[in-house]
This record gives structure tokens, C-alpha cells and sequence, in this order.
């Protein structure tokens, strides 16, 4: 257990962005299964935007790295053009 002041307060603030960082991180989680699901149903073209908004946001917040960010979004646009979709 912290003792001093400044060390309580910071065990404070770690918990708080524990939960938010979790919370982010289930999110994005949440949206990249749902783009997984649109791929193998043929519509991963239409779920492309949003998850890569998703990764985009993820990675503007330090959930994850911006290079971690770029290689999914390069995963996720290869994945989605092996899906064609003429509708």
C-alpha cells in the first residue's frame, strides 16, 4: 500500500486509466471481430471504414502503437480486397 500522499494519489490515477484503457481496448476488440464476421459474410468493404476509424482512434488515444495501428489497417484493407463485393 502507497504510504505518501503523491504515491496515493498516483495509485488513484492508475486505476482510473486502467478501467479507461481497458474499456478502449475492449471496444476496439468488439469492432475488429465485427469486421471479421463482415469479411467472412462477403461485406468487409462496407466495415472497412469503421474499423479502420476504430484503429485510427485507438491509436490517437495510446491504447496502441501508431506502427501497430498502420500494420492492422494494412492487414485489414488486404483482407478486405479478397472480399469483392459488386453490391
Amino acid at each position: 500500500m502507497p504510504r505518501t500522499k503523491s504515491a496515493k494519489k498516483r495509485l488513484r490515477q492508475n486505476v482510473k486509466c486502467r478501467v479507461r484503457n481497458r474499456a478502449g481496448r475492449s471496444r476496439l476488440r468488439t469492432v475488429l471481430k465485427g469486421f471479421d464476421a463482415a469479411v467472412a459474410g462477403g461485406t468487409g468493404t462496407k466495415a472497412l471504414p469503421a474499423a479502420m476509424a476504430a484503429v485510427d482512434r485507438a491509436a490517437a488515444k495510446g491504447l496502441i502503437h501508431k506502427r501497430e495501428a498502420a500494420r492492422r489497417k494494412a492487414r485489414m484493407s488486404k483482407k478486405a480486397a479478397g472480399t469483392k463485393t459488386g453490391k
